[in-house]
């Protein structure tokens, strides 16, 4: 497996940390990124996967969030909680995966998370905003597997 450097230098890799946590200043939701070169298996599956061994079925709410990305196979899934899941309409994450596309087309990648994350947060906002007592329950920390 290629180390994180090889998917995004160090400045592109804490712009995209200082995004997750400005997105997470405005909700109490929880937002990870996962990088990987490959999935040998379907790309919804492994984020799955992926969301149970980060722990993300675990916050107070279930609004936490991954943005898993294959980025050899060039696949992108987002996916929410069951919290979110249960009080968004269908289709909710499609806007946001566009815009982070749009930008990997372009061969933005950090500029593509950090938009995505961004937009995330802004959603989040509306169905999980920041309490008072609101603790991150998740490191914001890019995963890479």
């Amino acid at each position: 497996m290629s180390k994180l450097e090889d998917f995004l230098s160090a400045e592109e890799e804490a712009a995209i940390i200082e995004a997750i946590r400005s997105a997470e200043k405005n909700t109490s939701g929880e937002i990870r990124v996962h990088l990987e070169a490959h999935s040998e298996i379907d790309a919804f599956e492994r984020a799955a996967e992926v969301f149970d061994f980060l722990h993300m079925n675990n916050t107070k709410l279930s609004n936490g969030v991954l943005i898993y990305v294959a980025v050899e196979d060039r696949t992108l899934v987002i996916m929410g909680d069951q919290g979110i899941n249960d009080v968004v309409p269908p289709g909710f994450w499609e806007s946001t995966k566009d815009v982070i596309i749009d930008q990997f087309k372009s061969g933005n990648v950090k500029q593509g998370l950090v938009d995505g994350i961004l937009m995330a947060g802004e959603q989040l906002k509306m169905y999980f905003p920041h309490g008072g007592n609101d603790k991150n329950e998740l490191p914001d920390k890019i995963s890479v597997g």
